[in-house]
């Protein structure tokens, strides 16, 4: 997990949504990111401290004097130390003072103090939003390195509709990942596939398999997060659909491949990771199939193997990553697949893996490496894969 062990300054200012702060702080330690409150006195007024701290398992700073047991005065240990600062909920003030270099209590102190990144979630009412001294201080701030996640649209405590509410607390979570991850795939353009494909038999019925999406999913958001340009190029799921890349929706493996080769030959890093029928019917009916018949037959003919194809298309300077699901013999048949579509790496893994957060997968590649890895969730699995196509084409 990207955020695990990472030390976060949480700070907490005076909007109604400051109770999601809690929330916002279960999900963070459930990371096992180390979480250190600082709450504004406005804070305080919709949340208590002892609130915050039970969640958070460590004490909420709120006075800007506070001493430590090392006798230093809190704001620098807690700037110091931090490898990011959230503020979530960002009021209209905080950032106000933060645009202005304003340093008067506690929070806008460790923020003035900081060596790490400043990731705000703003929270306010939606004419507060639309004031043009709030965006030119966003601005001023996004000019100088500070980071930024929503707010979004819907109903405000208010009374009011517009944006101005707190961004969900996943993409928080997403933007803090992303804030701590390396840009190592900064330049890049990555092609990934995930994901089902269905082959219609009739209107109603379809040839499909079990595969949920989550590890491309998991991948493109990774790559995203390290600074990649990203395509996802996606068969039928109930994942959310992710945010800040390309994201083509595809139904057949004959859509699949149109899709997959029109992004292609801009692609330096290709991840295909869809579970592709590999057969289709030969007909496919107009009408739905009545149950009149004993049993039912149907002719099946080859999908054409994407894959394949950009193995004997791909130019110098192109990493193409495959997947091979195996139910026996996982590494002489992933290693075969390696060398027959001419893969840079290939990834085995199993049935088990494909409707799971988790998963366990053998990476593979064309210097005869090969590496079993433990299960674990497939976001960490992503960020595995992503760490071996890095060093292979350093």
């Amino acid at each position: 997990m990207i955020l695990k062990g990472k030390q976060i300054a949480l700070g907490v200012t005076g909007a109604i949504s400051a109770y999601k702060a809690l929330e916002l702080t279960r999900l963070l330690v459930k990371e096992e990111a180390s979480v250190w409150p600082v709450m504004t006195k406005s804070a305080a007024e919709f949340i208590t401290p002892l609130s915050l701290s039970t969640l958070a398992r460590n004490p909420v700073s709120t006075g800007l004097f506070e001493l430590t047991g090392t006798n230093l005065i809190s704001h620098i240990e807690v700037a110091q130390k931090s490898d990011l600062i959230i503020c979530a909920p960002a009021t209209a003030n905080i950032i106000g003072k933060a645009a202005s270099g304003i340093a008067d209590d506690l929070l806008s102190t460790i923020i003035m103090a900081a060596c790490c990144p400043v990731l705000f979630a703003p929270s306010m009412n939606s004419r507060m939003w639309a004031n043009p001294a709030v965006a030119e201080n966003i601005e001023k701030l996004k000019s100088r390195g500070y980071l930024f996640i929503g707010p979004a649209e819907g109903d405000l405590a208010c009374g009011y509709q517009g944006k101005g509410r707190l961004s969900a607390l996943e993409d928080i979570m997403e933007a803090a990942r992303d804030a701590i991850s390396p840009k190592d795939l900064a330049g890049e353009k990555v092609l990934v596939t995930a994901g089902p494909t269905r082959e219609a038999i009739d209107p109603v019925r379809f040839v499909s398999n079990s595969s949920s999406g989550r590890m491309g999913y998991a991948l493109a958001r990774a790559a995203r997060r390290r600074g990649a340009e990203v395509v996802l190029v996606t068969g039928p799921t109930h994942l959310p659909v992710p945010s800040n890349m390309t994201v083509v929706h595809v139904t057949t493996a004959e859509e699949m491949y149109d899709a997959s080769v029109r992004y292609f030959p801009q692609s330096s890093v290709v991840i295909m990771s869809a579970a592709v029928a590999d057969y289709r019917p030969v007909k496919s009916y107009a009408s739905k199939v009545k149950k009149d018949a004993g049993t039912l037959s149907l002719d099946m003919e080859r999908t054409t193997d994407v894959l394949k194809y950009m193995g004997k298309k791909k130019k110098p300077g192109q990493f193409l990553v495959g997947f091979a699901l195996e139910t026996e013999n996982l590494e002489d048949n992933a290693r075969k697949k390696l060398q027959d579509k001419n893969l840079d790496l290939v990834i085995g893994n199993t049935p088990a893996g494909l409707d799971s957060e988790i998963n366990q997968v053998t990476i593979l590649n064309r210097e005869n490496s090969t590496e079993v890895m433990a299960p674990l969730p497939k976001d960490e699995v992503a960020d595995r894969i992503l760490d071996r196509v890095v060093a292979l084409r350093a």
